[in-house]
């Protein structure tokens, strides 16, 4: 019975926009989380764009076969480029905002997928960018800690790690 069920094409196109968004958010949920300047909406927000630029393409390509579409999604590449350099800051020899940029990067990729009905690819590249932020940032920490050296009154010096 299912075999005959088909969404309109509007139905299809709008839940692919709230997939976009809601991986787009879950990304977004961890930056935000880090108090990030790109943080929850803002990778909803580039998710979803990405996305609707897919579903444009979509759309162009079906009125306009023979025309050079992937330039939509070149121009967005490029326009992705432009707001992710904004999050990277530098202060001396220090550079931050650079995990944020490659996020939303990413997002714009997992909503180009999506837009192109693509919902696997874009839920595995969603996990993974979850992962490789939320929880490789652990393992980081991990790798970079460094004991921290204390000087007591009355005795020697003593090695103790900061709490947690």
């Amino acid at each position: 019975m299912m075999e005959h069920f088909v969404l309109a094409p509007e139905c299809v196109a709008f839940l692919r926009l709230v997939t976009a968004s809601l991986l787009g958010a879950l990304v977004g949920w961890e930056r935000e989380t880090h108090e990030k300047g790109a943080g929850l909406r803002t990778h909803m927000l580039i998710s979803l764009g990405a996305c609707l630029f897919a579903l444009v393409v979509l759309e162009m390509h079906k009125q306009f076969p023979g025309g050079d579409v992937m330039r939509v999604v070149q121009g967005l590449l490029l326009s992705i480029g432009f707001i992710a350099g904004g999050v990277i800051f530098t202060r001396g020899t220090s550079v931050t905002g650079l995990t944020t940029a490659a996020g939303l990067w990413v997002m714009t990729g997992v909503g180009l997928a999506i837009g192109l009905g693509y919902y696997v690819l874009g839920l595995l590249s969603t996990l993974l960018t979850f992962v490789i932020i939320a929880v490789l940032k652990r393992v980081e920490k991990l790798l970079h800690h460094k004991p921290v050296l204390t000087h007591a009154a009355d005795g020697p010096a003593q090695n103790s790690a900061p709490e947690r």
